[in-house]
């Protein structure tokens, strides 16, 4: 272990690459040997795009006039299209869509690691990511929140094992805390190890484009695969998704229980996620215009006198310690009109209960600013600010 503090500068001075590329290519490796082996067992399952209308008579990979009899997980080209679309948002071969990120969770850890593989999850994970590690059988390590030096002993300790996957949300959606992903991706090559990131609180507004916590920090070449959602920035209603290497989501769609044994998603939903990201990659108006109204409240809440978590994310939890304080200034706020919610033991760690504020694209500067107002006034009237 580094003495101090000594460690996270030397992790900069750590060559980049190497271990990273050797895991990376192990992984790849790993993959294809499971691909080889379900085309041998002649168990793969090929997926035929429906091209047409859904009705009695459809049209399927160019071939039309068939009668439709098929249920369940059916795919339209208008899926493959947003696939396609989602791997060119992150910058990654390809995507698989889910019918929400919570699927996305429970599938992935279970289809890719074995007994042989090792998982280090940071301890305030969402619940979604701590339940799909639990589904698989990989040995498990947690380390404590943001703390890299934990994971650094961790990492240490998982080298028996054959793939290591570091597993953090990008942004945490309790606290509005951001992963150290700089530190988190050094430590990974400089251990051999895996990264990925579930951004589900990032997709659409963090980073200069809106692509997310590695854009926001500059290692979007650095981590591996990326789970996210479709129903919050990128549409608002449902679905999720994996976007990594082209072998990865091969393998998830031959063995991913949530992806095999879900209906696929309605085509309107799908839809309103491709025009999203339409709006996304064409221009990051939409982007520059969150980090303003979320600068904006953040700045003048902390002006009188409450305490914000996190940094410049657009959850902004405002910090009240007593649950029955949160409870009841939560319900004053709705009384003006503000709907907010108090969070509280055991969602939040005791002691920790707060009212989580979810700055929005739509919200304009006076409703910034009438929000803001309204916090001082029940603030003061429950004692929460002199």
């Amino acid at each position: 272990m580094w003495p101090g503090n000594a460690w996270r500068a030397a992790l900069f001075w750590v060559p980049r690459g190497r271990r990273a590329q050797s895991a990376l290519a192990q992984l790849r490796g790993i993959l294809e040997g499971e691909l080889e082996g379900i085309r041998g067992a002649g168990t793969w399952k090929s997926e035929r795009v429906i091209t047409s209308r859904q009705g009695p008579h459809i049209r399927v990979d160019g071939v039309s006039g068939g009668i439709n009899t098929c249920l369940t997980h059916f795919l339209q080209s208008i899926h493959k299209n947003l696939e396609a679309k989602i791997a060119r948002f992150h910058q990654r071969e390809d995507a698989i869509l889910y019918p929400s990120c919570y699927d996305a969770n429970a599938g992935l850890f279970e289809a890719l690691l074995t007994p042989e593989d090792a998982v280090l999850s940071d301890e305030l994970n969402h619940a979604s990511i701590i339940d799909g590690i639990r589904l698989c059988k990989a040995h498990k390590y947690r380390y404590r929140h943001l703390d890299m030096a934990d994971l650094e002993a961790k990492l240490q300790e998982a080298q028996k094992h054959r793939l290591r996957l570091v597993a953090t949300d990008g942004a945490f959606s309790m606290d509005g805390d951001i992963a150290p992903l700089q530190e988190i991706c050094c430590l990974a090559s400089r251990y051999g190890a895996l990264v990925f990131m579930d951004e589900c609180h990032a997709t659409g507004f963090l980073g200069p484009t809106g692509r997310g916590t590695d854009e926001l920090l500059g290692v979007m070449d650095q981590v591996t695969i990326i789970n996210s959602t479709l129903g919050k920035a990128l549409g608002g209603a449902s679905g999720g998704y994996t976007t990594g290497p082209g072998p990865l989501v091969s393998l998830l769609r031959q063995r991913a229980r949530p992806y095999l044994f879900s209906n696929s998603l309605p085509p309107a939903v799908v839809g309103c996620a491709s025009k999203a990201l339409d709006l996304l990659m064409g221009s990051n108006t939409i982007v520059q215009s969150m980090a303003a109204k979320t600068q904006r409240f953040r700045s003048k809440m902390e002006a009188a006198g409450f305490t914000i978590s996190g940094a410049s994310h657009p959850i902004c939890p405002v910090m009240l310690g007593d649950a029955r304080l949160a409870s009841r200034m939560a319900d004053d706020m709705l009384k003006r009109g503000i709907f907010v919610i108090g969070f509280s033991y055991p969602v939040v760690p005791k002691g920790k209960a707060r009212i989580r504020v979810q700055i929005s694209a739509v919200h304009s500067e006076e409703d910034i600013d009438r929000c803001v107002e309204a916090f001082v006034e029940v603030g003061r009237l429950h004692g929460a600010l002199p």
